[in-house]
């Protein structure tokens, strides 16, 4: 007896979505935004030691979806400043980088 299956119960846009707002435990969307766009995590006072002045100071997710898929894969897996290390697979950057690219269209 031979059972037919799909090679998924769920879409590529059902798992981007997932990994999107939960890849490894925090979502993409707590720092870039609902839609990729860049958001700001959070603003502080900084002490300016030589004229002993507090200055404002923003900490600012950048935009994620405009990028390139070279950008995007290299963004991933090159952990640079606060952004994690996520340990994705190349599927699932692709997976994500497609979802993020989508979710951007402009509907007609």
């Amino acid at each position: 007896m031979s059972l037919s299956f799909c090679d998924s119960f769920i879409t590529d846009m059902e798992y981007g979505q997932m990994l999107y707002q939960n890849p490894r435990g925090i979502g993409c969307n707590k720092c870039h935004g609902k839609k990729g766009e860049g958001s700001v995590i959070a603003k502080y006072k900084e002490h300016n030691r030589s004229s002993q002045e507090l200055y404002d100071k923003e900490l600012v997710a950048p935009p994620i979806n405009r990028l390139s898929l070279q950008d995007f894969a290299k963004g991933i897996k090159i952990s640079k400043d606060i952004m994690p290390l996520y340990f994705l697979t190349n599927d699932e950057i692709i997976i994500l980088y497609k979802y993020i690219k989508e979710i951007n269209k402009e509907k007609k």
